[in-house]
């Protein structure tokens, strides 16, 4: 597992961190997207979202389940707040999303067993008022020395 951490001090900068995530990513890849309520969940799907091509407002989708929008690639947003596990028929009413898209997945503890092998697993966590700490957690070195530099294994100074 390859990791990298790196503290946000703005909405803006946390939309920039998911930008450089979500230029490397591709359809089929799905991003877990954990953290407390008021974290920066649907802040860093935004980012993300804009990084993909997608231009209109991106916004929670917590009480719809999901939102699909179209940019240079499909990208599902899906907010599973709300469940505490899935029945075959919630799930096959979510599959679609997963169709053809990059998926981004908030409150991802719902769906554990069910959801598709995340590319990434991203953790938004409150450390002052207007800090958070953003982790982010992957199978897959590459996919963090593409967005951000970082060389999996290699600490500072070495």
């Amino acid at each position: 597992m390859a990791s990298f951490e790196v503290e946000s001090g703005s909405a803006e900068e946390t939309e920039a961190i998911a930008a450089r995530l979500a230029r490397s990513l591709a359809p089929g890849d799905v991003v877990l997207v954990s953290g407390e309520l008021g974290a920066g969940k649907t802040t860093f799907v935004r980012g993300a979202c804009r990084a993909l091509g997608v231009a209109g407002r991106v916004t929670s989708p917590t009480f719809t389940i999901g939102h699909r929008y179209s940019g240079t690639v499909d990208v599902s947003h899906l907010d599973l707040y709300r469940f505490r596990g899935f029945s075959a028929a919630e799930w096959s009413d979510l599959e679609p999303y997963f169709d053809d898209a990059v998926v981004f997945v908030e409150w991802p503890e719902a769906g554990a067993g069910v959801l598709p092998q995340p590319r990434a697993h991203v953790r938004l966590e409150h450390v002052a008022p207007d800090v958070r700490r953003i982790l982010i957690d992957t199978t897959d070195p590459t996919l963090l020395e593409e967005s951000t530099g970082a060389r999996p294994g290699l600490r500072h100074g070495d």
